[in-house]
């Protein structure tokens, strides 16, 4: 799929493009680059973006670097998502963005960007809605990471990785990519190896949900949602009118 085809999808997600705005997303010049090792960086904390983010093909990270050396992963991105879009208006990056795994990304210069703003406002509507679903997630996961126990906490973030892999287009009737490591899991979740382990193991035994080799697969729906306490409401997927 063409890097403005995968844009255009998840944006009018977000709004209703038109036929002179798609045209225009279509016009634009995107550079392709291809990440092919797990833990690969596109972008660094402390680098000065000139252009934005978007994933094409595979799955990204984001994470912060902490003194050590070590990563504490944060968020995870799919196709159309736009990873970096908040470096539009920050002089520099906060974190970074790595691929979990073989990725296909291309990126958009800010200027082209601040044209197609002034000239097809609209655009700049849906990334600008873009950037304010991706903090809902943030505060979510925020949530998630203080408030639920264990397992809850892990049937949450399952349910929210199934569904956004899903509205991505990546996913299968009840599995989906989803290439973490129990270590880089437990990271996510602010949680030990040995309680992502212990935690997917419960999952595994009631027969919930499973997480092997990278694909996670959903057992029962209904189980998963319940533990986790699940309600989509903050992914936004609904295209408001403008």
């Amino acid at each position: 799929m063409a890097p403005s085809d995968v844009l255009l999808r998840k944006l009018k997600r977000h709004c209703p493009i038109d036929d002179a705005d798609a045209e225009a997303i279509r016009h634009l010049r995107y550079e392709v680059r291809e990440l092919t090792e797990a833990g690969e960086d596109f972008i660094r904390q402390g680098d000065k973006p000139t252009a934005a983010a978007i994933v094409i093909e595979g799955i990204v990270a984001r994470y912060h670097t902490l003194r050590s050396g070590a990563r504490q992963y944060l968020t995870l991105h799919y196709p159309g998502d736009w990873p970096d879009a908040q470096g539009l208006f920050l002089a520099q990056m906060d974190h970074s963005i790595c691929a979990m795994g073989p990725v296909v990304i291309c990126s958009v210069s800010h200027e082209q960007l601040m044209k197609i703003f002034k000239a097809r406002p609209i655009i700049g509507f849906a990334i600008w809605r873009e950037t304010l679903v991706d903090a809902a997630i943030f505060r979510e996961s925020i949530t998630n990471n203080s408030s639920r126990r264990g397992a809850g906490r892990l049937a949450h973030f399952f349910c929210e990785q199934f569904l956004r892999a899903k509205v991505a287009g990546v996913a299968e009737a009840d599995a989906c990519p989803l290439p973490l490591s129990q270590t880089q899991l437990g990271e996510m979740l602010g949680m030990s190896l040995v309680s992502a382990n212990r935690h997917l193991q419960t999952l595994r035994r009631t027969r919930i949900a499973d997480l092997r080799a990278g694909r996670l697969s959903i057992r029962s729906w209904a189980k998963l949602v319940s533990l986790g306490e699940f309600d989509d409401g903050y992914l936004h997927q609904t295209v408001p009118n403008v």
